[in-house]
């Protein structure tokens, strides 16, 4: 009886899990090998390829920076735009920029103000069709700009685009994933959950949108990107496939400062939006129907898994 009972219990816990919210959760299991689908790594011909401009703003990530730059040129797209723009923090990084030289558009390595203006600086020396900025400690997924280059040949409409986002921890292990339902633009108003490291969007809307980073932002630059890319009458879509990886570590600004700063911008852009601050409960009740829907993508991606079906 008692292991009935056991049994039943685990089996209780197990559903539990998987019915849980994933979203805004940093740290959702123990590290396990990062294990993407085959065929991310295959090559993918894409039918005059549009310049992809990339930005890393860096500053003292000299463990991590490498493996990020590797993530992007490992892709051999034909047609990126790569400038690495770090604040010079004499760790060690400007040796290993200098390493890689001869495979960058181009690097700087001078003092800013942070990183939304070393964003900016980046993105004025770039001309490419498509935009995108990727931190000095996370990384690109295989195949992720082929992938990019040919939804955006076939949906010329479509001005922003984002995937899925696996957690990663200090060694590249996975810790979490976020499944992303399909796009709402309503959600935007009240929490941010778009990957910033997953998303590509074109200049024509970058440019419309003021064409640059709001460097009164510390934290939250990229929702306030995505509210202006909104309001400049940007059409989104989520794409159905891991674009990139989120690294947590103990020295990464994300833990570090979304008590303080990070806190206080969210609390800004709701009140820009909405007009007031809205209490926790409200908040939790406007974007509790998108989280409803991410756990049935969540789920979705179970199944295709047990059948062998990969995003």
């Amino acid at each position: 009886m008692k292991r009935v009972v056991s049994t039943v219990q685990k089996g209780r816990h197990r559903l539990r899990a998987i019915l849980s919210f994933r979203l805004g959760h940093l740290i959702q299991h123990g590290p396990k090998d990062l294990r993407l689908p085959a065929h991310y790594a295959k090559p993918v011909h894409v039918s005059q390829p549009p310049k992809i401009s990339i930005v890393t703003p860096s500053f003292k990530q000299a463990g991590f920076i490498e493996r990020t730059m590797k993530s992007v040129l490992d892709q051999n797209y034909p047609n990126v735009e790569y400038f690495v723009q770090d604040g010079g923090g004499r760790d060690g990084t400007e040796e290993i920029l200098k390493s890689y030289s001869d495979r960058l558009t181009g690097w700087e390595s001078r003092p800013d103000s942070g990183q939304s203006q070393a964003i900016n600086l980046g993105f004025a020396k770039t001309s490419g069709e498509i935009m995108a900025w990727l931190n000095s400690d996370d990384l690109l997924f295989p195949g992720s700009l082929a992938y990019v280059a040919s939804y955006f040949n076939r949906h010329p409409e479509v001005d922003v685009v984002y995937g899925h986002r696996i957690l990663i921890d200090e060694d590249d292990k996975q810790i979490g994933r976020w499944m992303l339902p399909r796009h709402d633009d309503e959600v935007l108003s009240w929490a941010d959950f778009i990957p910033q490291e997953t998303m590509f969007w074109r200049r024509r809307i970058w440019e419309k949108a003021g064409g640059e980073i709001d460097e009164s932002f510390r934290f939250a630059m990229d929702w306030d990107l995505l509210i202006r890319f909104r309001e400049a009458g940007a059409r989104f879509a989520r794409l159905p496939r891991f674009l990139g990886g989120f690294r947590i570590h103990m020295q990464q600004k994300t833990s570090a400062e979304i008590s303080g700063v990070g806190i206080q911008e969210m609390t800004r852009i709701r009140e820009r939006m909405l007009g007031r601050v809205p209490s926790d409960a409200e908040i939790h009740a406007a974007i509790l129907p998108y989280l409803r829907k991410h756990v049935i993508e969540d789920l979705g991606w179970r199944i295709g898994r047990s059948l062998n079906i990969h995003y």
